[in-house]
């Protein structure tokens, strides 16, 4: 069957005067009589009867299901930030990469948009098999099993909770959470992260951290305090220092500057005095 708002391999079944029509080709499960026209714009020389073309399906300007060569921004289901190129009476229109622009309808905006602006959408499907983009990304997103603790995801981020953190899509579709303690820098709407899932909800949920599991940021922060102390020979702190001065002078929290210190004194690198920490001699 067609699938609008995804990519899909059409074999092309003739050639008209307003371009080619594309089946389902014979491979294909279930496969039907309808076909989808190509336009002539985007026919090449080199095509003919029988080929496989992949093409994204659309709606054109007369509602019409039509196929194209070119890859939109968004596709089905996915979170993307695309730009605002209109606005008139019916909603915002949005610049996805195709001739005819993705309309944003006033009820899916969350707040008012502005020509030149980038916002972040989700593109759906409405009850009259029309795409759409929807700016309700939280309420459209599902949870998932596919991801286990300690598995790396990525997403985009696309809102701030005052009271969670920051919320992302994992894969364009499944529900994230960075909860703000696990956050040692603002992130930007529409900003790609790639995260280790820390916890799995009981209706699949994910809790991300942009940290790594803790052996590794161990030695990651050891490193970094190690290379202070090759460049300076000393430092003024040490595990009675103020939380402050450790997160403005190494960017880490005193339990993770603990812990650093901690292996590079078991491993015999510093020693530790009342006035901070040096190398052994």
């Amino acid at each position: 069957m067609f699938k609008l708002g995804e990519i899909q391999e059409l074999q092309i079944d003739r050639f008209t005067s307003v371009g080619v029509y594309l089946m389902e080709h014979e491979d294909a499960e279930n496969v039907n009589e309808e076909s989808v026209l190509l336009p002539n714009k985007e026919v090449k020389d080199t095509m003919k009867v029988g080929d496989i073309v992949k093409v994204f399906l659309y709606k054109d300007f007369m509602d019409r299901l039509t196929a194209t060569t070119k890859y939109p921004k968004i596709k089905l289901g996915e979170v993307k930030s695309l730009k605002v190129v209109d606005v008139n009476e019916i909603g915002a229109f949005l610049d996805w990469g195709l001739v005819k622009d993705l309309l944003l309808p006033f009820d899916e905006q969350k707040f008012e948009v502005k020509v030149d602006q980038k916002v972040m959408v989700m593109l759906k499907i409405d009850d009259q098999n029309r795409l759409y983009a929807t700016m309700r990304i939280y309420q459209n997103l599902s949870g998932t099993f596919d991801y286990s603790v300690g598995d790396m995801v990525v997403g985009k981020v696309y809102q701030y909770s005052r009271d969670l953190g920051t919320l992302v899509a994992v894969d364009g579709k499944y529900h994230g959470l960075i909860l703000k303690h696990d956050l040692s820098k603002a992130l930007e709407i529409g900003e790609t992260v790639t995260a280790r899932v820390t916890n799995v909800s009981e209706d699949g949920k994910l809790n991300i951290s942009l940290k790594k599991q803790i052996v590794e940021q161990m030695d990651e922060d050891a490193n970094e305090i190690l290379y202070a102390l090759e460049f300076k020979g000393k430092l003024p702190y040490n595990d009675k220092s103020d939380a402050e001065d450790i997160k403005e002078e190494f960017n880490m929290s005193k339990r993770a500057f603990k812990r650093a210190i901690g292996r590079l004194l078991k491993l015999g690198k510093i020693e530790i005095t009342e006035s901070g920490i040096k190398l052994t001699e």
